[in-house]
């Protein structure tokens, strides 16, 4: 029996638009309803939100069987972090500020078993091998794993044809809120430069043959256009406190409170 099939990976390498939503309040329940709204992802954010193993662990429960399926943002590139989040279940996995080919090509490896990377063997006893329940795990598993790569520095797009020529990396992500700041224009992700930085970084993307992420940007429609196939609507703490400040602001407005 091989490792489960990753339909995220499969849609994305046929160009299909995959819409998701960031999963930052750390809460099961929350995750739960996310995942069986609708979306084809949802992202577990190991990077800004308070989510360590346990709380992972819980949220991929609690997404179990429903539509979405789960990525998990590590909270940075290195190899202890990537081979927990892969043993605990996750066939899918975001890496922060890579800058270079080679922390491209160092994230490839650790998300794969010999020979292809160095990723450590202990699929007898993890979740990812539903505990030794798919025997074939360990040979089959580095097929399933897609790798997303998040450039998010002027220093980054400065190398993005290298980066995204590494073979392995399955998407590139662009964060348009970390490129702006580090180019001079913190909060301001709509700025020209910023745009043309990200224009130009998407169309070098795609001249690779790769899978273009981003999250935001507004304009859906301009963001599938411009080659965007891996989008992110928003996040469930944004939506949250949106919904619960605009009621009682509203309530307050029409009690003429």
């Amino acid at each position: 029996m091989p490792a489960p099939k990753n339909k995220l990976k499969a849609a994305l390498a046929k160009g299909e638009m995959q819409i998701g939503l960031w999963l930052g309040t750390g809460q099961p329940l929350m995750a739960e309803i996310a995942a069986t709204a609708g979306y084809d992802w949802c992202l577990i954010d190991g990077e800004h939100a308070p989510n360590d193993i346990p709380l992972i662990l819980v949220q991929l429960q609690a997404m179990n069987g429903a539509g979405a399926a789960p990525v998990v943002r590590v909270p940075i590139g290195q190899d202890w972090i990537l081979k927990q989040v892969l043993d605990i279940g996750v066939q899918t996995v975001m890496v922060p500020m890579v800058e270079t080919a080679e922390d491209a090509e160092a994230m490839v490896r650790a998300v794969r078993y010999p020979p292809d990377g160095a990723r450590g063997l202990a699929a007898s006893m993890v979740r990812a091998s539903n505990y030794n329940a798919i025997p074939d795990y360990a040979v089959t598993a580095n097929d399933e794993i897609c790798l997303i790569v998040q450039v998010e520095s002027a220093r980054a797009i400065e190398n993005i044809d290298a980066i995204a020529a590494v073979d392995g990396v399955d998407v590139v992500f662009i964060g348009p809120a970390d490129l702006s700041a580090d180019m001079g224009f913190i909060g301001n992700a709509d700025a020209p430069e910023v745009k043309a930085a990200v224009k130009h970084a998407v169309e070098r993307i795609r001249a690779a043959g790769k899978a273009v992420g981003i999250i935001g940007g507004g304009d859906y429609v301009e963001m599938r256009d411009l080659g965007v196939t891996f989008l992110g609507m928003a996040a469930d703490v944004s939506l949250y406190a949106q919904a619960v400040r605009g009621l009682a602001k509203e309530a307050r407005e029409r009690l003429g409170m």
